[in-house]
């Protein structure tokens, strides 16, 4: 092998990313092969393969002998010291270099095809990687097509990975154009046949986070910390913040000066409603928050669920704490964990 050999495998690593010892691994391997094959040896086959001194070697193993019983194997006593160790005694082992180009072409390849082998499982191998990385991430990704039949988003994250996005997991009334970009949210990443696959969503609670993470630094820094969302895709969410820094206003690092960094992210939503709302340890409280932009006069907690409150609103406020089509009432549920039950200050619905 020539120094334009090791200098090849050098830029190959550099422009495709796949290292040259892998390449180097593969390559020993696929001469091992055809030296086997050529050869009739078997385990007892050495390749060295150093790109540092630039050398290749092939050595055939063989144990010094009086009589030999096998000659793939074994080499007699008067030969292995007049060739190749003139103190070899029986049972010793002595390496017979091979001339390599007397494996031709099938050697040849033989390694051409592992070496293409090789690179298809390490460029399988970095995608692989490069999308767990992404797990529960936010990512751009360009719309490549729309596949008509399925109606799912082809989305192209990099020249070797696709992503799906399936038609459950976008927002009713989007528009997406092919060759634009978009944000998507990597549910999971699941281990398949021709290896692992992303689920990706618009619709996930989870895209509203990551994107408050990249626009708010007191969130990015853990100064603030999102506790829960709650989304209904298209239409609204509510976010439960809290401060780890009392000096700092959670719900108004989130807002931004003149709305300018929520306003970014209705954007991205496309006009979804946001609202934003401050966490509290005490559930009365937090439930009472939750409930925004409802006025909320008390909440009773019950005492044979702990997990449900009768909330009580002024009459005036009762169809927005219940919210268009319960919208507001269901967020609310979802946020806090509690089912609750909205009454009006007058008691008008009566007593059960």
């Amino acid at each position: 092998m020539s120094k334009e050999f090791f200098e090849a495998l050098a830029l190959f690593e550099q422009e495709r990313g796949i290292p040259m010892t892998y390449m180097i691994e593969k390559i020993t391997a696929a001469i091992t092969v055809a030296v086997k094959n050529s050869t009739g040896c078997g385990d007892n086959v050495v390749v060295n393969i150093d790109p540092e001194t630039v050398t290749f070697e092939v050595f055939v193993n063989k144990v010094v002998v009086e009589e030999v019983l096998d000659e793939s194997r074994e080499i007699l006593v008067d030969e292995a010291q007049a060739k190749y160790n003139k103190m070899a005694k029986p049972g010793d082992t002595v390496g017979i270099r091979l001339d390599t180009r007397e494996f031709g072409r099938i050697a040849a390849m033989t390694a051409k095809q592992v070496i293409r082998q090789g690179i298809r499982e390490a460029e399988r191998g970095q995608v692989a990687d490069e999308m767990r990385s992404r797990d529960q991430e936010l990512v751009t990704a360009t719309i490549e097509r729309i596949d008509s039949r399925t109606g799912a988003v082809i989305l192209r994250l990099s020249n070797k990975i696709e992503l799906p996005l399936p038609k459950s997991e976008q927002v009713e009334g989007e528009t997406y154009v092919e060759g634009g970009t978009i944000k998507v949210f990597v549910v999971d990443i699941r281990d398949g046949e021709r290896g692992p696959r992303a689920t990706v969503s618009r619709t996930h609670p989870g895209l509203v986070k990551r994107l408050f993470e990249t626009e708010v630094p007191e969130i990015y820094d853990g100064t603030v910390e999102i506790k829960a969302v709650a989304r209904e895709a298209g239409s609204r969410t509510k976010m439960a913040v809290v401060s780890n820094d009392e000096n700092v206003d959670p719900v108004g690092a989130c807002i931004g000066v003149r709305h300018a960094r929520v306003n970014q992210i209705v954007d991205e939503l496309g006009g979804e409603k946001i609202d934003i709302i401050k966490y509290s340890e005490d559930p009365s409280e937090f439930i009472s928050n939750a409930l925004a932009p409802a006025q909320v006069v008390s909440v009773e907690m019950d005492e044979e669920n702990p997990k449900a409150c009768r909330v009580r609103v002024p009459d005036s406020q009762l169809s927005l704490a219940i919210g268009h089509k319960g919208q507001n009432a269901r967020l609310a549920a979802r946020l806090t964990g509690y089912k609750i039950d909205i009454r009006p200050e007058s008691g008008y619905y009566g007593e059960e």
